[in-house]
């Protein structure tokens, strides 16, 4: 996208569009809850992988292959959710979407394969992105930008929420009940999310401008986000946050369990600590926007992942590494999560009008990417030691601080001195 000082009447930037109406607080949660589905689809079944090698006959190799299908879904998925849910409205590629990943979740009970397994987890991953990559989209439409803040803000509850309570969940019932209930209760999930999109949510997207779906329109659209620097430089920021988030939950088992004989069922108290850090920032976030502008607390909140994450890799590497000095460090990157996510998407979002599902889109995507390619490197660097961790988390924080100082501040976006 040109660098342009403001957008014309015809562009995605257009102020001609509906004024925003405000969520309600149930439409929040509802729009939350589609944001978690990625979470709650995979920490729930995580605790039944040894139970599903015995059952499928499978390698772990294979099993894990059933988590790795899910994610390549997610990120080919989301795009496109994007352009449907701009030429469509919000609430079709929704239904669509839940019910494929309803229909998944059966598949998924009734594997008799590994094979199976992995071709029905990517399915499931196609539809449930759906939820995710919308979610976004009607917060563009219904809040201006300090507002979106907040509401995403607010979003993360849920989001910090699922990855502490789904893991306690899915380990009981895979004790109690087996591998295959844990589907089970994704289905009801589905079913109360299309229950409460029907009911509970309208339609936020105005369809008198909506373009005829084109495949080299699309694609250009895609380019074009992919030159606004300032949409890239937000998306990159959050996403690298998010990016050393996901090497936390990779290789943190590891080096607390493992490296600092934390007990396996401490564990979950350390990583509800940390989640619960994120959703405390993310309120007090919701707070401080109330009297300062988003840019400003979003550049300050960036030193906090990337002097985390060099102190926690500057310990790991001299060998001065303590499990107060881990625990720390894992804490404040953690945290400061709380104000990246929510600022960075609220700004990566706010200039983008009636592509705001194309724009979701290929934000969820770049950032799904990026936490795969570091869950990657998190299992090729074989290192007895928190190196790979820890350095991984340092490099992500510091990329975030220097994208968005090269993308955004360096060149402030003259559009963000139109009124809020």
């Amino acid at each position: 996208m040109p660098d342009t000082p403001a957008a014309t009447p015809s562009s995605p930037d257009s102020t001609t569009q509906p004024k925003p109406r405000n969520l309600s607080k149930g439409a929040i949660i509802l729009l939350g809850t589609l944001t978690a589905i990625g979470s709650i689809s995979i920490d729930m079944y995580l605790p039944g992988f040894p139970a599903i090698e015995r059952d499928l006959h499978a390698t772990a190799g294979q099993v894990q292959w059933t988590l790795a299908s899910f994610f390549i879904g997610l990120a080919l998925g989301q795009l496109f959710y994007g352009p449907i849910s701009d030429r469509f409205g919000r609430k079709p590629p929704m239904y669509v979407g839940m019910m494929l990943y309803a229909l998944a979740c059966v598949g998924c009970m009734m594997a008799t394969s590994i094979e199976w397994l992995i071709a029905c987890r990517f399915v499931q991953a196609l539809g449930g992105c759906a939820g995710m990559v919308v979610a976004r989209a009607v917060v563009r439409d219904r809040c201006e930008p300090r507002e979106a803040a907040k509401v995403f803000a607010l979003l993360m509850l849920t989001m910090g929420l699922a990855p502490i309570l789904a893991p306690l969940l899915g380990g009981s019932l895979v004790v109690f009940a087996g591998w295959r209930v844990l589907f089970a209760v994704q289905l009801a999930f589905a079913v109360i999310c299309l229950l409460g999109m029907h009911f509970g949510l309208t339609e936020s997207h105005n369809r008198d401008t909506a373009q005829p779906l084109h495949l080299g329109r699309i694609l250009g659209s895609y380019f074009n986000l992919l030159q606004d620097r300032w949409f890239v430089g937000y998306t990159l920021a959050s996403g690298l946050g998010w990016a050393g988030m996901f090497a936390y939950i990779t290789g943190s088992p590891y080096v607390l369990i493992t490296l600092h004989g934390i007990k396996p069922e401490h564990f979950g108290w350390v990583f509800g600590s940390n989640a619960f850090g994120m959703i405390f920032a993310a309120q007090i976030n919701s707070r401080l926007l109330k009297h300062f502008e988003i840019d400003s607390i979003l550049r300050r909140a960036l030193w906090v992942p990337m002097l985390a994450g060099i102190a926690l890799a500057a310990v790991a590497w001299l060998r001065l590494e303590t499990l107060t000095l881990l625990l720390s460090g894992l804490f404040c990157f953690v945290a400061s999560l709380g104000f990246v996510g929510p600022n960075g998407s609220a700004s990566a979002m706010r200039h983008q009008g009636q592509r705001a599902g194309l724009a979701s889109a290929l934000m969820g995507s770049l950032q799904f990417v990026l936490a795969t390619v570091v869950g990657t490197l998190m299992g090729a660097w074989q290192d007895p030691s928190a190196r790979p961790l820890t350095t991984l988390m340092a490099v992500c924080g510091i990329l975030a601080f220097t994208v968005h100082r090269l993308l955004v501040v360096r060149v402030e976006d003259p559009r963000n001195a139109q009124p809020h």
